[in-house]
């Protein structure tokens, strides 16, 4: 190859670098958020954002969200989620099972990241430990949702609650599975 081929390349190389930044910073600028401190109004500009192609930016809005609900506690927080995790579902934004996983991640008592519906044994025993950190952190995601965002501490609690009987019956479960007991 040539210089003045290799130079011409690089020349294309470099024009289209900087049309897809432009094209990258037109699409973040249109898909960017102004929210206020009602969650009600922040869930409708979120929804209309989403519909209008942002769907990349979900879980930067609902991260949005969370905060202003936090900023603004309230039991019909819940709900008003709820709602919203629903609505886009149906909008296939997101899947109805996600939308399920979020809001049970968040506002339930139950838990997403270990469902024990597995072979505890075989699949669960090997990455206890990994099974167990994300319970716990669920569990802090949990205390945003339920304790910060809605005021309910008596569901954090029962969550709070179930997470240590879980961790007494994996480690049961898991020390029998090694002595061959199951």
């Amino acid at each position: 190859m040539t210089f003045k081929k290799i130079h011409l390349v690089t020349i294309g190389l470099v024009a289209s670098f900087i049309l897809v930044a432009c094209t990258t910073a037109q699409t973040a600028d249109t898909c960017s958020v102004s929210l206020n401190s009602s969650l009600a109004g922040s869930i409708r500009v979120v929804e209309d954002k989403l519909f209008e192609g942002c769907e990349y930016s979900f879980e930067n809005y609902f991260g949005q969200l969370m905060e202003i609900a936090v900023n603004n506690p309230d039991p019909d927080n819940k709900r008003q989620f709820s709602d919203f995790l629903v609505r886009i579902s149906e909008q296939g934004i997101i899947s109805k099972r996600q939308a399920k996983a979020k809001y049970n991640r968040y506002f339930n008592v139950k838990f997403v990241s270990w469902t024990g519906e597995y072979n505890t044994c075989s699949q669960t025993c090997p990455v206890k430990s990994r099974v167990l950190a994300e319970m716990q952190s669920e569990l802090l995601d949990k205390e945003l949702g339920l304790v910060r965002a809605s005021e309910d501490a008596t569901s954090y609690y029962r969550a709070d609650h179930l997470l240590k009987e879980a961790q007494l019956v994996l480690e049961a479960t898991c020390r029998a599975c090694e002595a061959g007991n199951l």
